[in-house]
C-alpha cells in the first residue's frame, strides 16, 4: 500500500513539473494551462498526450 502511495506522489509532482516547465515554454507564445487539481489528475493519468490536449482546447476556446 506504502509503494502505491509513493507510486502516486511522484507521479503527481512529476505532472506538476511538466504542466509548469510547459507553461514556462510557451509564455512567449501567449498560451497558459492552469495547473489546478483537473489539470493534474489529467496530467498524472495520460501523460505528455494530455498536455498536448490541454494545449489544443486552449487553441478551440
Amino acid at each position: 500500500m506504502g509503494k502505491i502511495i509513493v507510486k502516486l506522489v511522484k507521479k503527481l509532482c512529476l505532472a506538476f513539473v511538466m504542466l509548469y516547465g510547459i507553461n514556462m515554454i510557451l509564455s512567449g507564445v501567449d498560451i497558459f494551462i492552469p495547473i489546478n487539481i483537473i489539470t493534474l489528475a489529467l496530467t498524472t493519468a495520460l501523460g505528455i498526450p494530455s498536455i498536448l490536449g490541454l494545449v489544443a482546447i486552449f487553441y478551440l476556446i
